[in-house]
């Protein structure tokens, strides 16, 4: 099963359609940017309209676009030029992570509060959309209408990659996020995801059950472990010594107690107050504020530090629930290998669509992938510098 691929240009024009690929294979994440690669004939018609810059648009799938940012081909064994151009691309989302977050001249940190539809908005408005230096806008993204989604949370920014941004408070909130295409409008468009809740215990919706047993999952693996497990913080913010202010998290005792510390100093114990007349004060910031943002940076920081289950498997292209119907990228399930005694309810965090001349299938991540050797390396190094999550 090959499915069409639309080529345009940056400005949304149709330059082609082909699926005359030799294979496809595409990653679709809830909390991050995805990516794209494909073999395609040089020789077949419209290959040469894969460059740079152009967009992959799947079918009709709006939710499904792509920036090439990649092609290649090689000389062979013989020297002569093999058939296949090679394209990788980012999801559309990958325009975000084009910008930092740049606080306002009068004061260190991009404060915002708010349920996390809002906050994630914020940031993309401030930095993108309306940013102080035109030169940082980018005309053609907007921000769909905001429906006030996510938990409250408080978030502090000072100079991050603004998708890394968008990443972390998806995890910590459970909101996805993603960029589409606005066809008509010629626009991209920005906007938070909900994932629907189809768990076995739950009544709304019908329940989608992924089991070896029921024949909806063909292979499923298991991780559960605790090598990086913390559930108790001491959190430090400014000050030297025995002046230093300090905080405390957690009140699990004994064997069951893991501590970590959390040096959080560049929370500000000052603010800066703009005047009538345009200039700025500084004054003491309330204490409560001081301890809040104290205890929201020490409660996110573990909740990336809890016990990890790790579950990866291939979904049955064929199966009792169909793709896009009864499941989605998103979507909270129920996983489940009566073998090994394990029954958890789980978000889809990512699906990776696969077009071979084989035939078409799909491979399903259930919850927060597997961290990498880089991921745990920045973690580290982010620690020690104190730029640790808010």
């Amino acid at each position: 099963m090959q499915k069409p691929i639309r080529i345009l240009s940056a400005d949304m024009n149709i330059l082609g359609e082909t699926e005359a690929y030799e294979s496809m294979f595409f990653t679709r994440r809830f909390h991050t940017i995805g990516d794209i690669e494909s073999q395609i004939n040089r020789y077949k018609k419209h290959a040469d309209k894969l460059l740079k810059g152009n967009l992959i648009l799947v079918g009709k799938d709006l939710n499904k676009v792509f920036i090439i940012k990649h092609r290649e081909i090689e000389l062979d064994e013989q020297g002569k030029a093999t058939e296949n151009w090679i394209i990788r691309g980012l999801s559309l989302q990958s325009v975000v992570a084009q910008r930092i977050t740049i606080p306002p001249t009068h004061t260190a940190y991009d404060n915002k509060s708010g349920n996390a539809e809002t906050v994630m908005k914020h940031y993309v408005e401030r930095n993108i959309i309306n940013p102080v230096d035109p030169r940082r806008k980018i005309h053609e993204l907007i921000i769909a209408p905001n429906l006030n989604r996510g938990p409250s949370i408080s978030w502090q920014s000072r100079y991050k990659n603004l998708s890394e941004e968008m990443t972390e408070i998806s995890l910590a909130t459970g909101l996805g996020w993603d960029v589409t295409l606005d066809l008509h409008n010629k626009k991209w468009v920005f906007d938070v995801i909900e994932g629907r809740d189809v768990t076995a215990n739950q009544s709304i919706h019908p329940p989608v059950i992924f089991s070896p047993q029921f024949e909806s999952l063909k292979s499923l693996q298991y991780t559960e472990s605790e090598l990086n497990y913390k559930n108790s913080a001491f959190v430090a913010g400014q000050g030297e010594g025995v002046e230093r202010r300090v905080i405390e998290l957690g009140n699990v005792s004994g064997l069951s107690r893991h501590e970590i510390f959390i040096d959080a100093r560049d929370i500000p114990e000052t603010e800066d107050i703009e005047l009538p007349d345009g200039n700025t004060e500084e004054k003491p910031r309330p204490v409560a504020d001081i301890i809040k943002d104290l205890t929201d940076r020490g409660n996110q920081q573990l909740a990336q530090l809890i016990q990890e289950h790790y579950l990866e498997g291939q979904i049955l292209t064929h199966s009792p629930f169909v793709y896009e119907k009864d499941f989605d990228l998103g979507y909270i399930a129920t996983v489940q290998s009566n073998d090994w005694g394990v029954t958890l309810d789980s978000r889809i965090t990512e699906i990776k669509e696969i077009y071979e001349t084989s035939g078409f299938r799909i491979e399903g991540t259930f919850g927060n992938n597997r961290p990498t050797l880089i991921q745990k390396i920045k973690q580290e190094l982010a620690q020690m510098s104190g730029e640790v999550r808010k």
